[in-house]
């Protein structure tokens, strides 16, 4: 089967990964409650020919598909998990929630995951026609990405050893090798305990948890000084002790997020929050509770796989729009303030691709990114967090970013949500799953290609993975720290 060939199949196919896509997007859920999503994917993995195994790592919404034998064992990853406060009409070009204060894909993981399940569908069909002992796709279902970190709780089970690579996707709004390293992060939930009394009657008598949360957020605020640049810190009052000012507030609750260049600087930087919040309690004379959330690596980039994505990219046939998805396109960049930079990550790092995107989009203004951007590989920090990088540091990855939005438009917004059933979407979703599934057919037969991937990757991760989730850490779904 050749790549056209490969194309072609996709397309003759796309709708039930279409129709798929858009079930999840009617049904959002959260970060490691996607029991709907997990439905989904089991039943049309099983039909469509792979082995299922369910709840792996730990986790109810936890899956993998698959299918030959033998090697090379090519990895892609999936995610389906919604974001809190995001429900938003389908094509809408204003806020217009389907339900008050409910969830949403502002990141547009029900295009991720189906984008990834039909390249490895699509890499089934390969390995059917190639033959037994040609080698096996996995696709993994991988919940919680928003706040769960399910890819970090697989690598700490070591889940992906065993692949030659992994690959992956990300929505956006634009056509790009998807480069660079990040922060890590972790979350970690802190609740203070103290007793309730009459604020008014007998103050004395009572220990006021939401004081705790206060001096701890105020010790937070001094330690920021005497941080490296590479850090930062982030946190939320999820339970401010109740609405009665009256009462001395008998418990309260803040999460932390806490990010830093690598995970041991992570992990030193939290124990200085460990430090603050113990302190908060003393001060108090409360006692404190710590659950830990998620965490997440630094993403270890792959340069011979990004070469192999990216000249998949110029020979994949990519989406041309209509004049009524331009409009809609236009129409929806209108909603947010306009660029002050150019798209892309390249455009952002590198003088002359900033010049070259600038000519190709009209400097900015044009409202979808229909080309791809020059290709650019680097290892530049960037602030955000994602758990693939934890998949990185067992197997060479790469992955992608395919324009499935307008240009400009931020992540995790209602626009994101509004665009996530139109054609402009599925025509990203397509593109992408041809891409990946014309690279992984690359890895598949070109051994010196795996073997360029997997010496750079040697090389990069050579002081070892260090699992950023603690050992007796155990999966929180979202919904439980509402």
């Amino acid at each position: 089967m050749t790549k056209q060939e490969l194309y072609t199949l996709l397309e003759e196919n796309k709708q039930q990964f279409f129709d798929a896509s858009d079930a999840i997007w009617d049904a959002p859920e959260l970060s490691l409650s996607e029991h709907k999503a997990t439905e989904i994917y089991e039943k049309m993995l099983a039909a469509l020919g792979f082995e299922v195994t369910s709840g792996i790592a730990g986790m109810k919404t936890a899956f993998s598909g698959s299918y030959g034998s033998g090697k090379p064992v090519i990895g892609i990853l999936g995610e389906y998990d919604a974001l809190a406060y995001l429900s938003q009409a389908a094509g809408a070009t204003e806020p217009c929630p389907l339900t008050e204060g409910a969830a949403g894909h502002g990141c547009g993981h029900n295009l991720l995951g189906m984008g990834s399940l039909a390249a490895a569908w699509a890499v089934k069909k390969y390995l059917e026609a190639k033959g037994p002992g040609s080698g096996t796709v996995i696709f993994y279902g991988c919940p919680g990405e928003e706040g769960g970190a399910g890819k970090a709780f697989m690598a700490r089970e070591g889940m992906f050893y065993g692949l030659d690579a992994a690959l992956c996707w990300h929505p956006g709004s634009v056509n790009e090798i998807f480069t660079g390293t990040n922060n890590t992060s972790m979350q970690v939930e802190y609740t203070f305990h103290g007793l309730s009394a009459h604020a008014a009657g007998n103050p004395h008598q009572g220990r006021s948890a939401l004081d705790a949360v206060e001096l701890m957020n105020l010790g937070v605020q001094f330690l920021r000084e005497h941080m490296p640049r590479t850090d930062c810190l982030h946190y939320a009052i999820t339970n401010a002790g109740g609405v009665s000012p009256n009462v001395v507030q008998p418990k309260a609750t803040v999460l932390y997020m806490v990010r830093s260049n690598n995970v041991p600087n992570t992990k030193a930087l939290l124990a200085r929050v460990d430090n603050i919040a113990k302190g908060a309690a003393l001060m108090t004379d409360t006692t404190i509770s710590r659950r830990f959330i998620d965490g997440t690596a630094d993403l270890v980039p792959n340069e011979p796989i990004e070469k192999a994505l990216y000249a998949n990219f110029l020979d994949a046939p990519a989406p041309v729009y209509t004049e009524e998805e331009l409009a809609w396109a236009a129409e929806i960049k209108k909603t947010f303030p306009p660029m002050d930079h150019m798209p892309g990550k390249g455009a952002t790092d590198d003088p002359a691709i900033r010049a070259k995107v600038a000519e190709l989009t009209e400097n900015g203004t044009r409202p979808m990114n229909d080309f791809v951007m020059p290709f650019y590989h680097s290892n530049t920090q960037s602030p955000g967090s994602t758990d693939v990088a934890d998949v990185s540091w067992q197997t060479p990855t790469s992955q992608i970013s395919a324009a499935t939005w307008p240009s400009g438009i931020p992540g995790h917004s209602w626009q994101i949500v509004s665009a996530g059933k139109t054609s402009i979407a599925h025509k990203g979703m397509l593109y992408a799953a041809q891409v990946l599934a014309a690279t992984a057919v690359d890895l598949l037969e070109d051994g010196s290609l795996r073997a360029a991937a997997r010496a750079e990757f040697e090389k990069a991760t050579a002081a070892g993975y260090i699992c950023p989730i603690e050992p007796d850490a155990v999966p929180v779904p979202v919904e439980e720290m509402m």
